[in-house]
């Protein structure tokens, strides 16, 4: 783990100390600086029971800025002219002791964070718009991430969401277990089995090891015991007789709605090429499906996104404006006068 603060940074082995007194750190009022911060709010959550009580997360806070998710290279590249190696990234980070090299990659992650952010929070502050990212970066921090359920955890991968029938039911109980298996080893998912593999034994049911073997992206190498647990898990999911349902948005959006998703949707990527913005960050289409729904949590119908989005489309849905094409070919929003042509 690498911690810097003004002038000194140091780097922590977790497996080495108890990170617990950390907390009090991370509960201050001092502002922790993360990039793409997601995965490390849940580790930190697990281990020291908390998350920062302040956040700014660089990757959110760049999106303001125009660069879509852009990696920590990119932004150290964009602000502070800083060029991180890549030569250590893809090393054995479980190995004791680890390298020189590994030492110099892991500082290099944090040695110019705090420099980043104050070069970012310059430009938003010269645009306006640091109120809007600091927003962003609490949503982050107070999202929910609580135990996730692993008899849902198939959804969250693509391919096993377009499978039916049996091959849904495999990839339900697989996915299940891998959950869980990850859980009490406190690893990633993709280190237990991959989704490419998880998704080939769910279309190709394996009676044995021999036909795992088969499945692309198995690992060859993966203990008997585990082999038997996926096997097991196989079973299981090929007796399930229970429907797996697919998620059902609340709602919906009206069918005479739908054909104006698609003008909204080229109207906000204009919008947020306009404005320098990351066009995710403005509104995604599940975005405008909400607004459209009339969802009181709508993203599009709240504070600064309402101001720039959500009220030009509330007026372009209730007939009081027209988009209409500019004379550089842009699509715009303006009042509409209501004037027939024909």
């Amino acid at each position: 783990m690498q911690i810097a603060w003004p002038g000194d940074l140091v780097l922590v082995d977790p497996l080495a100390v108890d990170l617990r007194p950390f907390a009090e750190i991370l509960e201050s009022d001092s502002i922790a600086v993360l990039h793409a911060a997601d995965q490390d709010l849940e580790i930190l959550e697990l281990v020291c029971g908390t998350v920062p009580r302040v956040l700014f997360d660089t990757q959110i806070a760049a999106g303001f800025l125009g660069l879509s998710t852009p990696s920590l290279t990119t932004i150290y590249e964009r602000f502070v002219d800083f060029r991180v190696g890549k030569g250590d990234r893809l090393t054995d980070w479980l190995q004791r002791p680890l390298t020189e090299g590994q030492l110099v990659y892991a500082a290099n992650d944090v040695a110019r964070l705090l420099e980043t952010k104050d070069r970012i929070v310059e430009q938003l502050e010269s645009r306006g718009r640091l109120s809007w990212a600091l927003d962003e970066c609490e949503i982050q921090r107070v999202r929910l991430r609580g135990q996730r359920n692993p008899d849902e955890a198939w959804r969250r991968i693509k391919e096993a969401r377009q499978l039916r029938g049996s091959a849904r039911t495999v990839a339900r109980a697989l996915a299940a277990w891998r959950e869980r298996r990850a859980a009490a080893l406190d690893i990633p998912v993709r280190y237990v089995l991959s989704d490419i593999a998880l998704t080939g034994i769910a279309q190709r049911p394996p009676k044995d090891r021999r036909d795992l073997e088969k499945i692309r992206g198995f690992d060859r190498g993966t203990r008997e015991d585990v082999v038997g647990e996926i096997l097991g898990a196989v079973r299981s999911g090929l007796a399930d007789t229970s429907p797996v349902m697919d998620e059902v948005v609340p709602g919906g959006v009206e069918r005479d709605l739908r054909p104006a998703i698609a003008l909204i949707s080229a109207w906000i990527a204009q919008l947020a090429r306009d404005l320098e913005l990351d066009a995710s960050i403005l509104a995604t289409r599940g975005d405008i499906e909400a607004l459209l729904r009339g969802d009181d949590n709508a993203r599009l119908a709240t504070g600064w996104r309402d101001e720039l989005a959500g009220q030009p489309v509330r007026s372009l849905l209730e007939g009081g404006a027209a988009v209409a094409f500019a004379g550089n070919g842009e699509l715009v929003i303006e009042e509409r006068s209501r004037k027939p042509l024909l």
